[in-house]
């Protein structure tokens, strides 16, 4: 790394399409925000007021030394507690930070983090998006060790999996090996901890994913990798919640993670490819720029090398 900018990058396939922190993008923001934003952090936040001033600052000490222009996004959803007062305090405070609250939240609930995810990842100005949660069990001091393996391996999506890190009791992990099961052989789903909301990805990836759909937020990693965006995996810390409330519990995220993974293979089995060629008479055709994804065609052959070599 190299005055707060990561290294060893490739050269971009169009003029276009810049690398700001070192990974080649196929897609930068929409030109209409007129952004200069390379990182986006997203978090969405439920009741979590004791959390978001400790969270910010932990983001901000993480990525600033990196000397890259980012943005913090805070999602509000539904919050009964003093989230919105204390985000409008700290947006004040950090120029980077920016609070969206989610709108027509059922009394007393959110919308679930499917739904704040959506909302977010289309508030957001950078060409990257890191994911994590607002309870601080997510360590913003692993993102940018994360931007380097993206821009290492070329990955679209680099997941965080902390299941060395997990104390768990024996009832948790029968139930985590138990999803496991089902996702790896309903959906081909090999990643270990899809649980985890550590992540980052490219801006395509997070705008393709179906977000919309309540529970969707699991199947991220997979979705991507149908989609044929290139995952993959590193180690990431997991620490122990010291304030607010678990919003999740064995119950409640077995029988419907279980419902929700055959919807997913549903919509697996009946997704098609979006990409097209124009016709030109006399003419070599060339790839239009509207795409949903599909990206390989977009590849110069040494990245897609590197590509396929990090699936396997």
């Amino acid at each position: 790394m190299v005055g707060g900018r990561v290294m060893n990058c490739r050269p971009s396939h169009a003029a276009t399409r810049r690398a700001r922190i070192g990974c080649w993008m196929p897609t930068p923001a929409p030109r209409s925000l007129a952004s200069d934003i390379a990182l986006s952090i997203v978090a969405p936040a439920h009741n979590e007021a004791e959390n978001l001033r400790p969270l910010v600052a932990e983001i901000h000490a993480a990525i600033s030394p990196l000397a890259i222009a980012h943005e913090i996004v805070i999602i509000d959803d539904g919050s009964t507690d003093s989230t919105p007062d204390l985000l409008r305090d700290l947006q004040r405070e950090y120029a980077q930070l920016r609070a969206i609250r989610m709108q027509r939240t059922p009394p007393g609930k959110g919308h679930g983090q499917s739904a704040a995810f959506h909302a977010g990842f289309r508030a957001t100005r950078g060409e990257v998006i890191a994911v994590l949660d607002a309870d601080l069990q997510n360590d913003p001091a692993d993102i940018p060790a994360m931007l380097e393996v993206m821009s290492r391996t070329g990955a679209d999506l680099v997941q965080g999996d902390r299941s060395h890190a997990r104390a768990d009791n024996t009832v948790r992990k029968a139930s985590s090996w138990v999803g496991r099961f089902f996702r790896r052989n309903l959906l081909g789903d090999s990643i270990r901890d899809t649980g985890c909301s550590l992540r980052l990805m490219r801006r395509e990836v997070a705008l393709a994913i179906p977000l919309e759909f309540r529970g969707m937020h699991r199947f991220i990693p997979v979705t991507a990798r149908h989609m044929g965006f290139a995952v993959v995996e590193v180690q990431v810390s997991h620490r122990p919640r010291v304030a607010g409330v678990a919003k999740y519990g064995i119950v409640n995220r077995a029988i419907p993670g279980l419902i929700d993974c055959l919807a997913v293979r549903w919509m697996m089995n009946r997704r098609r490819p979006t990409h097209a060629l124009p016709l030109h008479d006399g003419e070599a055709a060339q790839t239009v720029e509207y795409v949903e994804y599909s990206r390989d065609r977009l590849r110069e052959p040494a990245q897609k090398e590197e590509a396929a070599a990090s699936r396997r």
